[in-house]
């Protein structure tokens, strides 16, 4: 699994790359039931469909597939998450192309949630 700390967030959260079932994911995941709802309030409010602002960050680093499904949940370790998977085989997963592509997508989703809910809190106080 590699791991990344989300900057700036209001509450600790990350950004995953692993397996899980046999296929490869990305994944935001924070233990903060706010952080996700805030997350989920933006983008109600806004009108927003989450699939496509991810598609768009998703392009700005150069991945050309479209978008990846969404999946938004309460994983069995309480951890709210969501998480898409990457279309890379297994055993395939070592090749400089899933390499790639597993990086657009990883960049494309920190892209995608910086700008949503509490994500960029910045250095602000409660």
């Amino acid at each position: 699994m590699l791991v990344c700390e989300a900057q700036n967030s209001a509450a600790p959260a990350e950004y995953r790359l692993f397996v899980d079932g046999g296929k490869v994911y990305v994944a935001l995941v924070t233990a903060d039931r706010w952080l996700s709802q805030s997350i989920e309030a933006q983008l109600f409010h806004l009108g927003d469909k989450l699939e496509e602002l991810l598609e768009e960050d998703l392009y700005d680093q150069g991945y050309e597939r479209g978008t990846l499904p969404i999946e938004h949940f309460r994983s069995e370790d309480k951890l709210y998450t969501f998480r898409s998977p990457l279309p890379i085989e297994l055993r395939a997963a070592d090749t400089s192309e899933s390499i790639t592509t597993a990086t657009q997508c990883l960049l494309g989703y920190e892209g995608c949630f910086r700008r949503l809910g509490d994500m960029d809190a910045g250095d602000e106080e409660d």
